[in-house]
């Protein structure tokens, strides 16, 4: 049976008009996540389209279809430009762009010459076509949580099909040339997808934009805002309550002559000389290691599965990395170092015990003439 025509198109009004607010605003009230707001215009778009599209639904009409069809094409474009700055924020716009400018082209092209059946044809092609561009975006997307970002690429792959559906009609009917918008079951497919697929893909679109703000605002509160690495509350969220695995090493840093460098050079290049430390830290420790700012100067890198040599050796590289800086204190010969203490885990002591043995290693350091790697002695077990 085919279902009316009408009433489909009022549904995916109406459906789009909603996600189009959803989303609209999600955009308010995070007004940097840009994503949203081409999505919720892509939106804009196909509402007015569909709204063109439902007051003449008798015959074609070579402009008002032109139109309708150019807006359904740059709508769609939006959306998969919003569906790229969602994977990546600083994703380029151009893509989306060109293939927008193509596909309303080579659209109204054989619809202007009268070949509207052609014209729907291309116009259905393109839509699935970005669909799926708009599924393989969230398919690559390395984000959290992953089942919502895969049901989603599903959801846009099967709108994608019907979509892929109509034009395939059309082309083995060899209807090039149509009086009136066809009716068919790939339309009523396609009509009934587009109303579930905007519905669906709404509802789990807002549920990534709000998982994603959480776990941003966890982030936040995990990071040190100075150096963006771990806070001392992160650091003993983690670890506090552990017996860290053998051959777990933690190695302490404290910024030698600090307290000169503010007084000599002030604190906004104290600040500088903090970033550039961290910076130190996060290129020279390996993959999978945990470096923190724990107070003041002093710092903290947790690293796993590593022997004693190897911990020395990475511990040596930052602390003539920072050497290598040559940040000088105002007019004294003194240049901003750092001092290091290493504690390896034997993997029967809690984590504290390890830190406070780097921690006692770290002051022999200081007291030994700084900008240098000491070494704990090892745990007595009775």
């Amino acid at each position: 049976m085919v279902i009316d025509n009408a009433t489909l198109l009022i549904g995916i009004a109406f459906s789009s008009a909603s996600l189009l607010l959803a989303l609209t605003i999600g955009w308010l009230n995070a007004r940097n996540e840009s994503y949203l707001l081409l999505g919720a215009t892509g939106m804009a778009l196909i509402v007015c389209a569909v709204v063109i599209m439902g007051t003449n639904r008798a015959a074609y009409d070579v402009l008002q279809h032109g139109v309708s069809y150019s807006l359904i094409l740059v709508g769609f474009s939006f959306i998969f430009a919003g569906t790229r700055r969602f994977r990546n924020a600083r994703a380029t716009l151009w893509p989306a762009a060109l293939i927008g400018v193509i596909a309303v082209t080579i659209t109204f092209i054989p619809l202007a010459l009268g070949l509207t059946g052609l014209s729907t044809a291309l116009l259905n092609a393109f839509a699935g076509a970005l669909l799926v561009l708009c599924a393989v975006e969230h398919w690559r997307s390395d984000d959290h949580p992953r089942v919502a970002l895969h049901a989603n690429a599903l959801i846009y792959t099967v709108t994608a099909f019907s979509f892929f559906s109509c034009a395939a009609v059309i082309a083995a009917d060899g209807a090039w040339a149509l009086a009136a918008p066809p009716k068919n079951w790939a339309e009523d497919f396609n009509a009934i997808m587009s109303i579930i697929g905007l519905t669906g893909i709404g509802a789990l679109t807002l549920t990534l934009h709000y998982a994603r703000a959480a776990q941003r605002h966890r982030d936040e509160a995990n990071t040190d805002v100075l150096t963006g690495v771990l806070n001392r509350r992160a650091l003993f969220d983690r670890f506090g309550n552990t017996v860290p695995a053998t051959n777990t090493a933690v190695l302490m840093f404290d910024l030698d002559h600090f307290k000169q460098v503010n007084d000599r050079l002030g604190h906004a290049e104290g600040d500088r000389v903090l970033q550039r430390f961290a910076e130190v830290l996060q290129r020279e420790l390996r993959r999978g290691d945990v470096p923190s700012r724990i107070g003041g100067e002093e710092f903290c890198a947790v690293l796993l599965a590593i022997d004693k040599e190897a911990a020395r050796t990475i511990a040596e590289r930052i602390r003539q990395s920072v050497a290598d800086m040559d940040t000088r204190i105002g007019s004294t010969d003194l240049i901003a170092t750092v001092s290091v203490g290493l504690a390896i885990s034997a993997g029967d002591e809690d984590f504290s015990s390890l830190l406070n043995r780097a921690d006692a290693a770290l002051y022999q350091a200081k007291n030994g003439g700084r900008n240098q790697v000491r070494l704990a002695a090892l745990r007595l077990v009775a």
